[in-house]
């Protein structure tokens, strides 16, 4: 398994509250390196200021790899969703998706994450399910040409009011039926939803469907700094042959440095105890 930090692209000019690293994008990339990271996971938020070969020679030169392109901040700084029921925002969000999807292609990133940049089934009443699919069959036929594939994130009750848990996510999976469309599981929110640190990653995993992974603590910061059972979901993504990345997505406190250097070392420390 490898690990990444999820990290702001250099064009946005406000740092989310889950932005980890400071500095110039290469500085940034250099202490990911230096730290023990083997990638990281981009989180643009205007990709018409961005040069998607430049973010992958700066990596390259760090020996990281884009693990995936979130979409965090088109929700967290850009104030827009999917399913925002004002059709102007509603399709600012929509071509935001497909700019986010090229920029993934180009810049060598192999997956695209939608978590709470869907927003919310209910703002479009009745037809906020069906309204997604359509889109996200739309979405996923457009990532396949870019050789990008698009994993959802199950988002707890709170936060979201449809594929909360790993369960409903498979249940969503299985009514859209895209080859190019996966899960990811985020250990925070499975805090909130899930009754088992294991079982989720087995029945997602089992499916084919588990394609990325989100490491953070129940009070979303650092691993080791909460309540999560790191060694035993460890063991069990060994088990089950996972070996893709594990992106820490955390709040950067008390700062983006050291929220990341902490979350790396201790991670590093599970990983060879697994």
């Amino acid at each position: 398994m490898k690990l990444s930090l999820a990290v702001q692209t250099p064009e946005t000019p406000d740092r989310s509250p889950i932005s980890l690293l400071s500095g110039t994008f290469d500085e940034m990339a250099a202490k990911a390196a230096d730290w023990g990271a083997d990638g990281v996971e981009l989180m643009p938020l205007d990709m018409t200021r961005l040069n998607p070969q430049e973010i992958s020679a700066t990596l390259a030169r760090h020996r990281l790899e884009a693990c995936a392109v979130g979409t965090a901040l088109f929700a967290i700084l850009g104030g827009m969703t999917l399913l925002d029921p004002d059709a102007e925002r509603a399709a600012r969000a929509k071509d935001r998706l497909f700019r986010a999807i090229e920029f993934a292609s180009a810049s060598g990133a192999p997956l695209l994450t939608i978590g709470g940049f869907r927003g919310r089934f209910s703002a479009l009443g009745a037809e906020g399910r069906s309204r997604f699919i359509d889109l996200l069959l739309r979405a996923g036929d457009f990532a396949a040409l870019n050789r990008v594939r698009i994993v959802l994130e199950p988002i707890n009750r709170y936060q979201s009011d449809g594929i909360t848990s790993a369960e409903e996510g498979m249940q969503f999976l299985a009514e859209l039926g895209h080859n190019s469309v996966g899960l990811l599981i985020d250990t925070c929110h499975m805090t909130m939803v899930e009754s088992s640190w294991t079982e989720p990653f087995r029945q997602v995993m089992a499916a084919g469907k588990l394609w990325h992974v989100h490491l953070a603590e129940n009070n979303r910061l650092s691993p080791g700094n909460g309540l999560v059972d790191f060694p035993a979901i460890l063991g069990t993504l060994r088990e089950i042959g996972y070996s893709k990345h594990l992106t820490i997505e955390v709040f950067a406190k008390p700062d983006p440095d050291t929220a990341a250097r902490q979350g790396l070392r201790y991670m590093r420390e599970m990983l060879a105890a697994s």
